[in-house]
């Protein structure tokens, strides 16, 4: 009696040990939160089903598996536990119980799930799926962050996001002329419009460019925006040093956007070249390229080429050259083609010898179809006289230059209507 009475006290005791009280009620919180876990996975908060079909099954399935898996677990220590009330040993760890594995249940080693892991499943469960129809109202309160284009053909995407295509849109510049040129409008994008483009255009306009030209320019030479204010400085100062003025300068550049792109030895060597191969005054020069100034920007292969086609094939002299070139720069970067064409009209044509189309270099300048139609149009009358020593005679640079109701007046003595109509006749 003695014995079976200590054999139940050991059992209480057992029983009510801290260790396997509060053990017991941590699986019976495990439990409770495997059951929550599966009736709070298959909703979302508005209520509705947040899995369907065949995969709403599934994880169900899965779940219970799950929940079964905890309380097995759960069972089999509490099991284990009394299965060592035998052996009166006190302070019995959980670690050493004998693991009990229900035989309605498979054999599978599973791990309970933590409260950290229980909370994210909810979480989780809780997201909205992004197959799930939304409201109108939802869908317009939505807000996406704007954010330049990745990429794009137009500058005109970017006009928005970019200051410094903002202020030079103000001051006139065509965007859509510069985004036709490769590589350019990524450039205008890199740029800061305070650090990168105002100190250049501020030195412009102390040079004498005027601010309705200032668009214009980089329109035509976006590029200078990337050279150092120091080089542009270097160049205006060389212009300068070679007494081309102020106002001079300030035409050049405008004519010329790309004059002040090119170093000071270029512009040296271009002078140099045009002084020798014309053999003319310096002035004379600075005349030439002051009212051509491009003629500093582009090739010198046309320009030879033109010297050689009045020397050889159309037979001026060097004189008549220098004094045709001198009246009109564009001679030399003239088409060879017109050039040759309307030479040969006016010296075949209409018998004019070298010395008068020397001296009337302009002719050389106009258009052909012009040339030809007034010249017909005063041999039908009879009045096609281009010898200065003969009377009724008719200049080159009247007969080009003027508009066509005084051509008629003037030189044809006709009317503007006659002038029509014999063109019909053409």
């Amino acid at each position: 009696m003695a014995s079976s009475a200590t054999q139940l006290c050991l059992k209480c005791r057992q029983l009510l040990c801290p260790k396997t009280v509060a053990s017991t009620w941590q699986y019976s919180t495990q439990v409770r939160h495997c059951i929550t876990l599966t009736s709070a996975s298959t909703r979302i908060p508005n209520g509705s089903s947040f899995i369907k079909g065949n995969h709403t099954i599934t994880q169900a399935g899965h779940r219970w598996n799950q929940q079964m898996f905890c309380y097995s677990d759960l069972a089999a220590k509490h099991l284990g536990a009394e299965a060592k009330e035998d052996k009166n040993v006190e302070g019995t760890s959980r670690a050493d119980v004998i693991a009990y594995k229900s035989p309605l249940l498979p054999a599978t080693d599973v791990v309970p799930m933590t409260e950290s892991q229980i909370f994210t499943d909810l979480d989780a469960a809780a997201e909205f799926s992004p197959l799930e129809e939304i409201s109108d109202e939802e869908a317009v309160s939505i807000s996406v962050p704007s954010a330049l284009p990745p990429a794009s053909t137009s500058l005109r995407d970017y006009v928005d996001h970019s200051e410094t295509l903002r202020k030079l849109v103000q001051l006139g510049v065509n965007l859509w002329k510069l985004e036709q040129r490769p590589n350019v409008g990524s450039m205008l994008l890199k740029l800061n419009f305070n650090t990168d483009v105002a100190p250049r255009l501020l030195f412009l306009k102390e040079i004498g460019v005027e601010d309705s030209r200032l668009g214009y320019i980089i329109t035509h030479n976006p590029f200078i925006l990337t050279q150092s204010v120091e080089n542009l400085q270097a160049r205006v100062n060389y212009l300068k040093s070679k007494k081309f003025s102020s106002e001079t300068v300030a035409s050049m550049v405008t004519k010329a956007p790309y004059l002040l792109n090119f170093s000071v030895k270029r512009l040296d060597n271009r002078l140099g070249f045009y002084q020798q191969q014309l053999n003319i005054s310096a002035s004379n020069t600075r005349n030439i390229v002051a009212r051509l100034p491009r003629l500093l920007c582009g090739s010198l292969e046309p320009v030879k080429e033109n010297l050689k086609v009045c020397e050889i094939e159309l037979g001026f002299k060097e004189n008549e050259i220098q004094h045709m070139v001198i009246a009109v720069p564009k001679v030399l970067t003239a088409n060879k083609r017109k050039l040759t064409q309307i030479f040969d009209y006016l010296h075949n044509v209409m018998k004019v010898p070298h010395n008068l189309i020397a001296k009337f270099p302009q002719v050389l300048n106009s258009r052909y179809l012009r040339i030809r139609e007034r010249h017909q149009f005063l041999e039908y009358l009879g009045k096609a006289q281009y010898d200065p020593t003969l009377p009724n005679y008719i200049a080159l640079d009247r007969l080009v230059s003027l508009p066509d109701e005084t051509f008629c007046t003037e030189l044809a003595l006709a009317t503007l209507e006659d002038f029509h109509l014999f063109l019909k006749t053409l």
